[in-house]
């Protein structure tokens, strides 16, 4: 048995070698074989790597199947701080992980969207995950940004489509440069795309991608820096020993260092000789290697992708350069820069095999494969990580305000707009939206220039207006593009500026009541006339004001008399108020012929009142009266008994109505409160008619200087109340602080559009003030003539304030100017306006007093037919 078991063991050893060395050669083998059938191995990687990377697909689209949206719209006063930006980046990032545990990494980020087609400047959306909404819904950036839930987006198919994708270029750990908030870092994508047109189915397009930084790529990426920097030390320290070698050794064969080594009195080989101690490579700093990866916090990959179409060749891909040179803004160590190769003028990227499939692939999912440079911090990508803010100038696009088309009943001329790309653009307003407008400006500026070329477009367009303009200028400036056929039907001129021999004036009765006006409306709105005229009220003036309105009580009543009796040729004039309170004979008839359609209130008042009041207390009622009389034009303008002027009228048949006062005199001032008043009256008579009925109507009011000196409450209310009617007023003045303050409070208040031309800075500092003093009164005053800082109503929002070029009626409408048809014009006005001699006026107004004397006396009661025989025979 001894002798045995040294053989077994033996042969246990030998068995256990031959294994391992038959599992060495089989190794070998396999070696060998897979070497000479390497295509294989190739195979079965390629095979495994396939499928998983279909099966990684195929589970990141199934988990990115459900995405928010979420559109970010940003007010006027949007101007956030850095650590209010900061904050919502931190946001973002951790929205990106808010997918289930199993969903892969590039399915696991958060997109910013910023697109501009032509409805915005620039569009700003955020897209991710479902279980992120919630987190995202509520921005740090408070009230001063609106958030919207977004529909998805639907494009059609462009014929030129070009793509980029961008990386970091550069030192690897160096930041992008720190752009400051002022002026808006993303004031250069903005003008990239500020020259884009809709129309021609321009798109522009920008997706950045948020994704966490995953642990194990960054350690990696981290050990790869700090072994190339050690490696790149070592290598400059074995530099630097080679040059301090070669230097030592250069100097000990140098001649000087030969006879400082005979002189020496050291012998030997080593005597002499230098030492020279190497260069130790110094300790690498992982905070001066790593640069921005040296710290976790706030860390991302960001994938960075660009689409421009367009329908028209070339377009896209000029659009792509814009926004790559705005990317450029962004660089500094590090920048932004196109991923592909170039070859002579040829560029291989995006667009082309292999790359473009994938592009696809990731905008279309929202997928995150970004390449591995693109690391970032959150602070670097501040521009991007919010909307436009108030220090972003935004261009002007069609669909912030749309393109004037001549003939449009929808739009309302404002001006021409020069866009980025220097090309002028007529822009307009929506006429539903433009309530009211007030234009200021110096004399000579262009504000009524601007209103009359929009008054033009407006009544081409089938609009109806009245232009109110005291000193008539704008007439014969406006003749020469409304001399068309089928507006002469439409035009009427009031013109009481009684220019030549014998002129042709038209006729208006305050009191008539042939057109079925409501008696004590009519009452009203002369009394209130002559209260702000004269400066009436309750406490200055209460005889004064009760005096006017019994006898105008009374008069109205006996015209609507007449008119029942189908004479309204006998209707009493504003002028008969003089006969009713001076004559006895006259108003006992006027009484008695009325005196059962008086209330008892007015009957009792004036048997009990008005025999008590002395004869001088009529003269402060009287005098005004007087003075309109003694004005032959006044005197034939209200002295008819049948008006042709009724602006009722002109409101519900679209008339296109020029009113000329002619002057700013007492008298001039107490005509323009009447037909101010009047105007105010019509207007809130339109209750009678449906909403939907009513026909927008338009008085532009030119010198509202004067025209409020008349009439400052009665202004002030139209614009305040007569919006509700589709009356909008447009006024016009060189000052605002010499308008009344209910005038200027309720213009400033209720301007749809607020214009201005250069000026003063005192006469501008009110307007630009409503602006917030951007654009500030030094630089509106430094403006050219006929051009206009404004702000404009579109779509519900306030548009501007934008600087526009006041419309030249030469250039505007040169193509409607039909300066042969004026005079035809000039007939046509005066003969719808009812216009006649005014000699002729003068007598029929003369004998009114005897037809209204005869009515009276015709339908007067028995009693009183004997009191009016004389008078009778007087004036018959």
């Amino acid at each position: 048995m001894d002798a045995a078991a040294p053989y077994l063991t033996h042969r246990a050893d030998t068995a256990a070698s031959g294994q391992a060395l038959g599992l060495l050669t089989g190794l070998i083998d396999t070696a060998g074989w897979l070497y000479a059938h390497w295509y294989v191995l190739a195979g079965a990687i390629a095979v495994c790597w396939g499928a998983g990377e279909w099966a990684v697909r195929a589970i990141a689209a199934h988990a990115s199947a459900e995405r928010m949206a979420l559109e970010l719209v940003p007010n006027r006063h949007f101007d956030p701080g850095l650590e209010v930006i900061f904050r919502r980046g931190v946001q973002l990032a951790r929205a990106s992980t808010a997918m289930p545990w199993w969903a892969p990494r590039r399915a696991k980020s958060v997109q910013i969207r910023l697109r501009a087609d032509g409805s915005t400047p620039l569009r700003y959306r955020i897209e991710g995950p479902a279980g992120g909404e919630r987190l995202l819904s509520i921005t740090p950036f408070g009230p001063d940004i609106t958030v919207n839930q977004a529909r998805p987006i639907v494009d059609e198919p462009r014929k030129h489509t070009v793509r980029a994708e961008f990386l970091l270029r550069g030192k690897l750990t160096a930041p992008l440069r720190d752009v400051p908030l002022d002026p808006d870092p993303l004031q250069p994508l903005v003008d990239a795309v500020s020259d884009l047109r809709a129309e021609l189915g321009d798109l522009a397009e920008i997706r950045l991608d948020i994704q966490r930084a995953p642990k194990w790529a960054l350690r990696a990426g981290r050990l790869q820096l700090m072994s190339a920097a050690r490696r790149s030390e070592r290598r400059e320290a074995q530099r630097s020993a080679r040059w301090l070698r070669q230097d030592a050794s250069g100097i000990e064969d140098s001649w000087s260092g030969q006879l400082q080594h005979l002189l020496s009195d050291h012998s030997g080989s080593g005597a002499g000789r230098r030492l020279v101690m190497p260069p130790v490579p110094r300790r690498i700093e992982p905070a001066e290697a790593l640069g921005k990866l040296a710290e976790d916090d706030h860390l991302v990959r960001v994938q960075l992708l660009v689409l421009c179409a367009s329908n028209t060749e070339g377009r896209a891909q000029a659009r792509l350069a814009q926004l790559q040179a705005a990317f450029d803004v962004f660089g500094g160590r590090s920048r932004w820069a196109m991923r592909g190769w170039r070859l002579g003028p040829w560029r291989i990227g995006a667009d082309h095999w292999p790359t473009r499939r994938a592009f696809e692939r990731r905008w279309t999912r929202g997928h995150c494969q970004p390449p591995r440079a693109n690391w970032v911090r959150l602070e670097e990508l501040t521009g991007l990580l919010k909307p436009p803010t108030v220090n972003c100038r935004l261009p002007v696009l069609a669909g912030d305000l749309p393109t004037f088309t001549f003939g449009d009943p929808a739009l309302l001329l404002q001006g021409t707009y020069r866009g980025p790309d220097g090309k002028p653009r007529l822009v307009a307003t929506y006429a539903e939206e433009t309530l009211f407008e007030v234009g200021t400006g110096k004399a000579g500026g262009g504000k009524t220039e601007r209103a009359l070329a929009q008054a033009i477009g407006w009544a081409h367009a089938g609009g109806g207006l009245v232009f109110v303009d005291p000193h008539r200028d704008s007439w014969p400036r406006a003749t020469p593009f409304l001399a068309h056929d089928h507006l002469m039907h439409r035009i009427a001129l009031i013109d009481l500026n009684a220019l030549g021999a014998n002129p042709r004036v038209s006729s208006w009765n305050p009191l008539g009541m042939h057109h079925g006006q409501t008696a004590h409306e009519v009452v009203e709105a002369i009394t209130d006339a002559y209260g702000a005229a004269l400066a009436w009220d309750d406490a200055s003036a209460p005889r004064a004001l009760t005096i006017l309105t019994a006898a105008l009580t009374v008069l109205v009543t006996v015209n609507e008399r007449a008119c029942q009796a189908g004479r309204p040729a006998d209707q009493a004039t504003i002028f008969h108020v003089r006969a009713l309170l001076t004559d006895a004979r006259f108003r006992t008839a006027a009484l008695a012929t009325v005196a059962d359609q008086l209330d008892e209130e007015s009957r009792s008042w004036w048997k009990v009142v008005f025999p008590t009041l002395p004869p001088d207390a009529f003269a402060v009622v009287l005098n005004p009266i007087a003075r309109l009389a003694a004005n032959p034009v006044t005197r034939a303008f209200l002295g008819q008994p049948i008006g042709a002027y009724n602006i009722r009228t002109a409101m519900d048949t679209r008339m296109i109505v020029w009113v000329c006062p002619g002057g700013n005199g007492p008298t001039d001032r107490l005509l323009t409160a009447l037909l101010a008043r009047d105007l105010l009256r019509a207007a809130r008579s339109r209750r009678d008619t449906p909403e939907k009925q009513r026909v927008p109507f338009r008085p532009y009011f030119d010198e509202l200087i004067t025209l409020t000196g008349a009439a400052p409450e009665t202004i002030a209310a139209m614009f305040e109340d007569l919006r509700k009617y589709r009356c909008h007023v447009h006024g016009m003045t060189q000052l605002l602080s010499r308008l009344p303050t209910p005038v200027r409070l309720s213009l400033l208040q209720n301007a749809s559009t607020l214009a201005t031309t250069a000026g003063s800075k005192s006469a501008i500092a009110p307007v630009t003030a409503e602006w917030g003093d951007n654009p500030s009164p030094d630089r509106v005053a430094t403006m050219e003539r006929f051009e206009h800082y404004i702000s404009l109503t579109v779509h519900g929002h306030r548009v501007g304030p934008v600087q526009l070029r006041g419309p030249h009626l030469d250039d505007v409408f040169a193509a409607q100017a039909r300066p042969g048809q004026v005079p035809e014009l000039e007939r046509a006005a005066h003969d719808n306006a009812g216009a006649l001699p005014l000699d002729r006026l003068t007598a029929r107004a003369a004998q009114q007093l005897g037809r209204v004397a005869a009515f009276l006396a015709a339908h007067a009661p028995a009693g009183a037919a004997a009191h009016l025989s004389k008078v009778e025979n007087e004036w018959t």
